[in-house]
């Protein structure tokens, strides 16, 4: 193909490796980890540590600095990515080959940080309040030096909250009924390539859109006057008039699945009333589009309806969705289909990054946890989606 790595403007991204880094079949110094020099290249073509060392504050005092912020910080977000997510695994990591060359400086020749260096630079330099909320940050900074070889026209955001299980006597860790666990209950904005543009750690028994502005809003704020379109999608947790108003404030697209009730059962009543003759073997779709206005909301909005008669069933299933988009009542059911995707990225970085895994005793340090983690995530997405040939892109995990 013409240009696999997918850049618009600017030349083709090409990863030069390091050359002095010698292949040798020599046990005392094998690593297993050997393709995460792929991402260091990646890292140092997009300039993206060196951005993030200038964005956070060192809070290390006098002149005894063995590794550089910036280091400390490669090793940190590229040992989630090898499915390292534990500071004790640093005591492995400081030795192996590649992650000295990861981590560069004096380590290169030397050794890594060692894990004492690695709790002090995680629980105690980046829980300091400016650095937490340079860590928000930093994803969508990432995502914008991305976004310069990689223009998009226009943005679809999906916004989902999701579940990190505990099992320890985490700050805030509180039973959730809905999921049946004590856990925390993150909150992740995704776009339409798989980047995680913003993530927040909330105690375990919030409501699914608790906090959804302070989430949503700066990502926002980013796209305004770059891109033509943005678009939104959520569940239903997330159809509130808060939300519908603050996204046609903003001139937001949006498509928000609400629940059903009787009101709105009564106005697709003709839909729901079983076919007459034999049941066909496929599944019969039908859709409607009307006007609503529930008693909270200031004005009426667009609403479609979705029934699906499946062979087998004596009801239909019935969904709603609320939306400011004028396109077919089935496009925009398509539309709002593709939210599911959403979830799928949100499986990876349970399975593969590991981003669950907060046993911090602190809240701070369980949220610092859950940032370097999305940076984790994010670089490995940035290397599947800008510098991977098609025919090999292929889900994490997946084998």
């Amino acid at each position: 193909m013409a240009n696999p790595a997918g850049e618009s403007k600017d030349g083709a991204l090409k990863l030069d490796f390091d050359r002095r880094v010698m292949l040798q079949f020599r046990g005392s110094v094998v690593t297993s980890d050997a393709g995460l020099l792929a991402y260091r290249e990646l890292d140092d073509a997009l300039g993206l540590s060196t951005m993030a060392g200038e964005t956070l504050a060192d809070a290390r005092t006098g002149k005894n600095e063995r590794h550089a912020l910036v280091g400390l910080l490669r090793q940190s977000v590229f040992g989630r990515l090898a499915g390292y997510e534990d500071v004790n695994d640093a005591e492995r990591l400081r030795h192996d080959p590649a992650m000295r060359w990861i981590v560069g400086g004096k380590a290169a020749q030397g050794r890594a940080a060692s894990p004492s260096q690695m709790g002090r630079f995680e629980t105690q330099w980046l829980t300091a309040e400016k650095n937490l909320l340079a860590l928000a940050d930093l994803s969508g900074q990432w995502i914008d030096i991305v976004h310069g070889r990689r223009p998009p026209k226009g943005i679809v955001l999906d916004m989902d909250s999701s579940v990190s299980p505990t099992h320890g006597e985490q700050e805030n860790s509180v039973w959730n009924g809905h999921y049946a666990c004590t856990c925390y209950h993150p909150l992740f904005v995704f776009n339409q390539f798989g980047d995680l543009e913003r993530c927040t750690l909330r105690p375990g028994n919030v409501h699914s859109a608790d906090g959804w502005e302070s989430v949503f809003k700066p990502v926002i704020v980013r796209y305004q006057g770059k891109v033509l379109r943005i678009y939104f999608r959520a569940d239903a947790a997330f159809a509130m008039p808060g939300v519908y108003e603050c996204l046609e404030a903003e001139r937001v697209k949006y498509a928000i699945r609400i629940p059903t009730n009787q009101v709105l059962q009564s106005r697709i009543g003709y839909l729901l009333k079983r076919p007459v003759g034999r049941p066909p073997n496929e599944v019969r779709r039908y859709y409607a589009n009307f006007t609503y206005q529930a008693a909270s909301w200031t004005k009426p909005r667009r609403v479609i309806a979705k029934v699906e008669w499946h062979p087998g069933e004596l009801v239909p299933r019935v969904g709603f969705i609320v939306t400011n988009m004028s396109r077919p009542a089935e496009r925009v059911v398509a539309f709002y289909n593709k939210r599911g995707t959403c979830e799928q990225w949100i499986k990876e970085g349970k399975g593969v990054i590991k981003w669950t895994r907060l046993s911090c005793r602190s809240f701070t340090a369980n949220a610092v946890r859950l940032q370097l983690h999305a940076l984790a995530y994010n670089l490995g997405n940035f290397l599947r989606t800008l510098a991977t040939p098609e025919p090999i892109k292929i889900p994490w995990g997946s084998g």
